[in-house]
C-alpha cells in the first residue's frame, strides 16, 4: 500500500473535509504506532505516538495504571490539540482512580437507568412536534433544523437550563468548538460557558429540583459524605454540554447522511423496524463523534518493537479503530444489519461515556419518528464537516424534503 501524504492530527484544518480515513487505513496496515512530529500548530510543540488498531485502543483504554489520563509523567508539556492542563487530575475526564472513581460514583447518582428512561417521554413528544412543523418542498440544513434540536434539549433537560437559554447556550458550545483551542476568543467561550455554569449550581443549591443535574449538586460520596465542589460541578456541566449535546448531534446527522449516501439501508429498516437497535449501534461505530483520546505514558513500555518513554503522549484514534479490517467486516460498508458490532464508540473501561445510555435514547427516538412520519430527503449540495480533531461531524447537511406522510 503505498503511503498517502501525511496528515497532521495536531490540526483542526486537516479534519474540514471530514475524517482521514485514507490515511489511517494505511496507518492500520503499515504503521500501526505512529510517531507524530510536532508542526507549526502543535500545542506545546511536542510530538506524540497514534494508536490506529483496534487491538491496541481497547488495550491502552484498559490499561490506566501505564496509560494514565491525568499524570504528565517526567515533562510538563503536553503535546496533540490536548493540552496537559491544570485541571489534569482534578475533572471527570482527566483524572485516574482513585479520585476518578469518587467523581463518578457522585455523578452517577445522578444518571441512573430510571432517570434516563424518565425523559423518553418528553423527548419523542418534542421530536414529533418538531417533525410535524416540517412541510414537503422546505430546504433546510438538517444538522441545526433537526439533528441539534433533540440533544440540545437532552442534555439541558438533564442539566435543568431553563428553556429560555438553551438556543443561547448551543450557540455558544458550537462557536466554542469551532474556535482553535488556543486562542483568546477560546478561553473567552469557556469562561463565559463555566459563569453560566455557576448560575445553575447557585440556583440547584437554593432551590433543589428533579433533574438530573439537581441530584448531581447535592449527592454525597458514601465512604466520606463529601459532594462535589463548585470547580468540581463547574467543570462537569462545562464537560457535559459538548461531551453530550454536540456528540449525539454530529451522530444523528452523519446517520442521516449515511442513509442517503446508502438509500437501500433506510428501505431496509424502514421495512424491518426491528433493526432499529442494531442500527443505532451502526451509526455509533459509523460516525464516532469523539475521535480520539490521549494518554500519557506512566512507565517505559514497549509496543510494536517501539520503547514508550515515561511521559509520552500516547493518542489512540477510536473511529480508526471502528474501522479496522480486522475486526469488522466490510467496515467501510454501512450495515444497518451488522452483527456483532463491537465498536468503541462510546470507549470502553473507567471511562466508558456516562451518557452512553441517553445518547442511544436519544438516537432511538429520532430515528425512529423520522420512520413513523414518512419524511424523505434528497441532498441539495455538499456537506460540510466542523474544523475539529476532537469532535468530528458534519456541520451542515443541506436537505430538501421530498414528501410526507407515505
Amino acid at each position: 500500500m503505498s503511503a498517502p501524504d501525511a496528515v497532521d492530527l495536531s490540526d483542526d484544518r486537516s479534519f474540514a473535509a471530514g475524517f482521514p480515513h485514507a490515511f489511517f487505513t494505511w496507518l492500520r496496515a503499515e504503521a500501526p504506532l505512529y510517531w507524530h512530529a510536532p508542526s507549526a500548530v502543535t500545542p506545546d510543540g511536542e510530538g506524540f505516538w497514534v494508536l490506529s488498531r483496534y487491538a491496541d485502543v481497547d488495550a491502552v483504554i484498559m490499561d490506566p495504571a501505564t496509560f494514565s489520563s491525568d499524570k504528565g509523567g517526567e515533562r510538563s508539556a503536553g503535546g496533540t490539540a490536548i493540552k496537559d492542563e491544570p485541571t489534569a487530575g482534578k475533572v471527570l475526564n482527566h483524572t485516574d482512580d482513585p479520585h476518578h472513581r469518587r467523581l463518578r460514583e457522585l455523578v452517577n447518582k445522578g444518571f441512573t437507568v430510571r432517570a434516563v428512561a424518565a425523559l423518553e417521554e418528553e423527548l419523542r413528544t418534542r421530536t414529533r412536534r418538531l417533525l410535524a412543523s416540517i412541510a414537503p418542498g422546505e430546504d433546510m440544513n438538517f444538522v441545526t433544523r433537526i439533528a441539534r434540536e433533540i440533544p440540545t434539549q437532552a442534555i439541558c433537560i438533564v442539566l435543568g437550563v431553563p428553556e429560555e437559554d438553551r438556543l443561547e447556550l448551543c450557540d455558544l458550545v458550537d462557536a466554542a468548538i469551532e474556535t482553535p483551542s488556543q486562542s483568546v476568543l477560546a478561553g473567552e467561550h469557556l469562561r463565559r460557558l463555566r459563569q453560566y455554569a455557576q448560575s445553575r449550581i447557585d440556583a440547584k443549591r437554593a432551590q433543589p429540583s428533579d433533574d438530573i443535574f439537581s441530584t448531581i449538586v447535592h449527592a454525597r460520596f458514601e465512604a466520606d459524605g463529601s459532594t462535589l465542589n463548585d470547580f468540581e460541578l463547574r467543570s462537569f456541566f462545562a464537560l457535559l454540554f459538548p461531551a453530550g449535546a454536540e456528540t449525539t448531534t454530529r451522530a444523528i446527522a452523519g446517520g442521516m447522511l449515511a442513509f442517503l449516501e446508502h438509500p437501500a439501508q433506510w428501505q431496509r429498516l424502514r421495512a424491518e423496524r426491528g433493526l432499529l437497535k442494531t442500527a443505532i449501534e451502526e451509526i455509533v461505530r459509523w460516525t464516532t463523534p469523539s475521535a480520539y483520546k490521549r494518554r500519557t505514558v506512566t512507565r517505559d513500555t514497549d509496543l510494536h518493537g517501539q520503547r514508550l518513554r515515561t511521559g509520552d503522549k500516547v493518542t489512540f484514534w477510536e473511529m480508526s479503530a471502528n474501522r479496522d479490517e480486522r475486526v469488522f467486516e466490510r467496515p467501510f460498508e454501512f450495515d444497518v444489519a451488522r452483527a456483532p458490532n463491537r465498536h468503541l464508540g462510546f470507549g470502553a473501561g473507567v471511562h466508558f461515556c456516562l451518557g452512553a445510555a441517553l445518547a442511544r435514547l436519544e438516537l432511538a427516538i429520532v430515528f425512529d419518528e423520522l420512520l413513523a412520519s414518512g419524511l424523505a430527503f434528497e441532498l441539495t449540495g455538499a456537506p460540510t464537516y466542523m474544523p475539529n480533531n476532537r469532535l468530528v461531524g458534519l456541520k451542515s447537511l443541506p436537505v430538501k424534503v421530498l414528501r410526507s406522510a407515505d
